[in-house]
């Protein structure tokens, strides 16, 4: 079984899958409206300075780090 880390430290090109998210009731409910939720797999398409592009649900997003590190996933291996 594949660790849990935060988004933040998964490579560039890789599918995970969301395990959980650490952040408070506002944030929490952007990402849920977003598609942000458990079990849900997502792959980083592009890792830049500052934030991070991901495609979820056949829609991409652009996240500050601050922000997805507080999206904790585990790498799959599909």
């Amino acid at each position: 079984m594949a660790p849990v880390m935060p988004l933040v430290m998964m490579p560039e090109g890789k599918t995970s899958k969301i395990v959980s998210i650490n952040a408070g009731r506002s944030l929490m409910n952007r990402l849920i409206s977003m598609g942000f939720i458990e079990n849900s797999f997502l792959r980083i398409k592009r890792d830049n300075m500052g934030s991070l592009i991901v495609e979820l649900n056949g829609c991409s997003y652009a996240l500050g780090k601050g922000m997805a590190s507080k999206i904790m996933v585990q790498e799959c291996s599909a």
